[in-house]
């Protein structure tokens, strides 16, 4: 090989590269203006609501965004913090420390931006961010670990309609899903693990997985495989066995039949005969969420039984 092209090819791989650490997003303020702002946004995306237009917006518009904003809003500030959405302050830690660990590994040469599907810091800005920094390679991570249309082609939609304004594009790679990666199911069994040592280990373990309308699922959305996939590798990882765990589904929204069972009801039926002791795990999905759920079931727990928030999940949606 001549000098020349042995020193382009030592450029080649000594270009910068960008890492886009892709999440749902959250509305800048607890108050219900802003929610309205995120949830129209959110709401108007046809790989959430899979109706047509002409049907959908003028509910949206003239009914959801009309109620539910400010109910949203109440839940938003019981969880906000001095420091803002919880969602974004993790996030923004999780950008840091991958920056951190990056630039030692890779003499600079990798940048990481954070890019929210909705609202801010959007996903558009993440990318120009890279661009900016020179990066002509970079890596999508969208932060869900199973794949579904409604939120990692949501952000592959969200990145692909930005690169259609630009002219010199980027060496692109997109993460489709990490359900069943060694380093994913090992995290989440150090964290629960972590938990069980501080506080003891319960009879039974319920993972609270975010739901989906089961419509989704029975048109080809691999997303309920790929969640029974992963509880299985957590339940053996912690050599749990049948009848120690069980998976369940939260944050439904409107009136189709969603994924089952519902974390509420799951709670309560824990709470009602079941086993003495049970960790509510929020595998993915808003935390706050499943602890909400909690709530609505603590009716119908006995004394004997206790029902708790086992972790918060970095991948959290709202």
């Amino acid at each position: 090989m001549s000098a020349g092209r042995e020193s382009g090819h030592a450029a080649r791989y000594a270009r910068q590269a960008g890492v886009l650490l892709a999440n749902t997003g959250t509305p800048d303020q607890a108050e219900p203006r802003a929610v309205r702002r995120f949830l129209a946004e959110m709401l108007a995306d046809p790989r959430l609501v899979e109706l047509p237009r002409w049907l959908w917006l003028p509910v949206l518009h003239g009914v959801v965004l009309r109620l539910r904003p400010r109910r949203s809003a109440k839940a938003y500030a019981a969880v906000w913090t001095a420091e803002g959405s919880p969602l974004l302050v993790h996030a923004r830690r999780l950008r840091d420390r991958l920056a951190a660990r990056l630039a030692d590994q890779c003499d600079g040469r990798v940048h990481v931006e954070l890019g929210m599907n909705y609202g801010g810091p959007s996903i558009r800005d993440g990318l120009r961010r890279l661009r900016d920094a020179g990066c002509t390679r970079m890596l999508v991570l969208p932060l869900y670990p199973q794949y579904a249309a409604v939120s990692t082609a949501s952000v592959f939609d969200r990145v692909a309609a930005e690169l259609t304004q630009w002219r010199d594009l980027p060496e692109l790679r997109l993460v489709r899903d990490y359900h069943d990666m060694p380093g994913y199911i090992d995290a989440m069994a150090a964290s629960i693990e972590g938990w069980w040592e501080r506080e003891g280990r319960a009879d039974h373990l319920l993972m609270s997985f975010h739901s989906m309308p089961r419509a989704y699922v029975e048109r080809g959305d691999p997303y309920l495989e790929q969640v029974q996939r992963s509880a299985r590798l957590l339940a053996a990882r912690l050599n749990l066995q049948p009848g120690q765990w069980s998976v369940s589904f939260q944050s439904r929204f409107g009136f189709q039949e969603w994924l089952r069972p519902y974390t509420d009801d799951a709670v309560a039926g824990l709470a009602g005969g079941g086993p003495p002791a049970a960790w509510l795990l929020s595998a993915r999905g808003s935390p706050w969420t499943a602890w909400s759920h909690w709530r609505k079931s603590r009716s119908a727990c006995a004394a004997s039984s206790a029902v708790m928030v086992a972790r918060r999940s970095s991948t959290s949606r709202h």
